[in-house]
This record gives C-alpha cells, structure tokens and sequence, in this order.
C-alpha cells in the first residue's frame, strides 16, 4: 500500500466496533487518477486498491470514507462496495444540483450518506433528507447548538455521530443526548477509580506474561502453564493452525505449537492472549488497537536505525493500553512488570528514544501527517516505508485469533 491511510475506530453504543473512518493524507483525491468514465479503468482501479486494500485495513467492517465535491459529481463512490462503504459528504461541499442529483444516486443505490462536521444550514435541506447520519464535532460544537440540532424534526429519522470524543465522560454525555454512534479516542483511556487495585487473576495473568517473555525460560514448564488454561490453549492451537500460517499439516499439540512458533513468536502470541483475556470488559477494539501498536512498532525497529531490539519495541506497543485495560495509572502497572527501563521510561514518562516510536504511531493513527515525518526522522527510519508497515500491523491484529 503506497498511500498514506490511517483507520479511526467508530463505536456504537455499547461501545462495540460498528466502523472505520479512513483518512488519506491530503485526501483521498490526490490518489485518484483522472476520471474519465472508462469501465476497464474503474474497475481495475476499484478492486486493486480501494477494495481489497481497504478491506483489508477495516477488517469487513463499514469504511467511512470523506469525498470531494469533484468526486462527487464523477460518481466516484459508485467504484467502492455498497455493503461496506459509508459517503461522507465534506463540510465545504456546496449542495449545487449536481451534487444533489450525484447523492440522490448513491442512496437508491444503497449507499449510506453521512455529513461531516455538520452545522445546520438551510441550503443543507436537500443533504439532511438525502442523509442516513450526520457527524457532530462533539469538542468544537457547544453543548446548547447540539441540543437544538437533535431537536430538530428534520433528523427525527438520522443516526448521530459524535467526533472527537475523548474521553469516558465526554461519551457517557453524547450517549445520554442522543447519539448512537462515537467516534474518538475515549476507549483508550483509564477509568481510574480511587482505592482500585489489580485483581489477582490479573496480577497471576501478568506473571505469565513475564515467565514466557524471560531471556531463557523452561519450555516444559512453559508448556505446562499452557496446558492448564483451557482458553489459552484453545487459541493457541487455532492461532497456529489459522490460515495466517498456511500450514499444509495440523498442529494438534501444544508442544508442537510451542516448537513450531519459536521463542519470539511463541512470547508475543501468550502476551496477546493473556492481554485479551484481562481486558474482557473492555470494547474489543481496545486490544485491536493494541496488538496493532505492538505490530507496528516491532516492524517500525526492523528498519530503524536507532538499535533498540524489536521484541522491546512489540513490548511497548502491546503496552501501551495497559493502564486503561486495567484502569490504573500506567507507573503502578509498570513497577508490577519486570521490563526494559527504556520502554518503562517511555510509558511512564514520555522519556528516552523509544518514546518516538509511540508518538509515531499516535501521530499515525490521528492522520497528523506532518508530525509522522518528524517523528519518522527521530526513529531513524525512512518515512515513504510507514504506511506499508502500518497497513500490515492492521492486516495481521485483523487476522489475530485471540
């Protein structure tokens, strides 16, 4: 994948994956050649990259995806799948005729339209009625202005989507208003309860983590804390034999699996099973999202130049949601786990050289794109390599079985 495209997670309300926004550096336009109505083009065009490619990073969900006015009237949304792909018309959109006759099109063709970073106007009448959701920036827009949106007769049969929801709180308030869809970063964050502690199926959970990620550990002991946990066991065994792998043979042992996987993987896969099983209660993107970081930042260290080892850089990807996957303060989380002072130092702190590769990915994931650049640089690796990295970090915590 040669573009830069980053996905946001999109939640309904009980806070369960519903879709994908896709952002494109400098928008989506800039990849697409010039329309010019030629079925062979379109459909070579279609199905090499905005299908299987997007596919592939959305993992089957729903794709909201912003077009331009241009793109617009050239029909080029007609080229995506119906199923899956969700128009967002743009806020600088003008609803000229041709415009409304273009979305008039892909509703009877099934398409869902979305408005985006909506403020009421009424030359958007024809849009609203033409309209299956519409997008509210929950941050920028006032608390009063959203209330008498929602009270509006028009969006009596319109599903609302809070962007840029942060936080718990801000979620809690936009579910109580009204809104059925949410879209931001709220479900990375701790819900830290005072007086709270790791529970100690937790902590006995963690120490998995640390005896199968020790330097040197005791493979028949390894295989014996595998074998006495039904659910680790199970994924495992349906891990190794997933089509991930394509494997000619089944492997129907765990000491075969142990063999087979080797140390390295063999460490990350029991990290990302045991992570899986502590966050249970937490929406299933949480840890998605984490095994994607820990992917990204092990194929960032193989190009980089900076020396750290990929298995401290997984390490840090895959924790870096442990604090709101157990609710804690990420400084207490760590003092309980033993790893690299560099990666504690980067979780704890926001200090030391690893550290860049966490504001990579966190740059990465917002579509900041000016900030991935610098922050490529400061991990010594080159930036026109990311998007392929990032689109296989996606493509494989999509394939997880966990």
């Amino acid at each position: 994948m040669d573009a830069y495209v980053a996905r946001q997670p999109i939640f309904d309300k009980r806070k369960k994956l519903f879709a994908y926004e896709l952002l494109f550096r400098d928008g989506l336009a800039n990849y697409v050649p010039k329309i010019d109505g030629d079925a062979a083009t379109s459909k070579v065009l279609s199905s090499s990259f905005f299908t299987i490619g997007l596919d592939r990073m959305t993992g089957g969900k729903r794709a909201f995806i912003n077009f331009t006015q241009n793109l617009l009237v050239s029909d080029f949304p007609l080229m995506f799948p119906r199923e899956t792909t969700v128009v967002e018309i743009l806020e600088d959109v003008n609803p000229d005729k041709n415009v409304i006759e273009a979305c008039e099109k892909l509703s009877k063709a099934g398409y869902k339209l979305a408005l985006d970073d909506f403020v009421f106007r009424q030359e958007l009448k024809p849009l609203i009625e033409l309209a299956d959701i519409i997008k509210i920036d929950f941050r920028l827009t006032p608390i009063s202005e959203i209330k008498e949106l929602i009270a509006r007769s028009e969006f009596n049969n319109i599903k609302l989507l809070a962007e840029k929801v942060e936080t718990i709180e801000e979620f809690w308030s936009a579910l109580d208003m009204g809104f059925s869809y949410f879209q931001g970063y709220f479900f990375s964050k701790p819900e830290i309860i005072r007086g709270k502690e790791i529970s100690s199926t937790s902590l006995q959970l963690l120490e998995v983590i640390a005896e199968v990620n020790k330097p040197e550990y005791d493979i028949k002991r390894l295989e014996l804390l595998i074998s006495r946990d039904i659910s680790i066991s199970y994924k495992l065994l349906r891990y190794i034999n997933s089509a991930f792998f394509r494997r000619r043979g089944e492997i129907t042992s765990i000491k075969q699996a142990v063999f087979v996987l080797g140390k390295t993987e063999l460490s990350r896969f029991i990290s990302l099973i045991v992570m899986s099983q502590i966050s249970s209660d937490k929406p299933d993107e949480l840890i998605r999202n984490s095994c994607v970081k820990a992917k990204f930042c092990e194929g960032l260290g193989r190009v980089s130049g900076c020396g750290i080892p990929v298995a401290e850089l997984f390490m840090l990807g895959l924790f870096s949601n442990i604090d709101a996957i157990l609710d804690q303060p990420m400084k207490e989380i760590m003092e309980k786990l033993p790893l690299p002072q560099n990666i504690i130092d980067a979780l704890v702190s926001g200090e030391g050289e690893a550290v860049s590769f966490l504001r990579l990915i966190e740059a990465y994931e917002r579509g900041n794109w000016d900030k991935v650049g610098e922050y490529a640089s400061q991990c010594r690796v080159a930036g026109d390599s990311v998007p392929q990295i990032y689109f296989e970090a996606c493509q494989w915590a999509n394939e997880l079985v966990i």
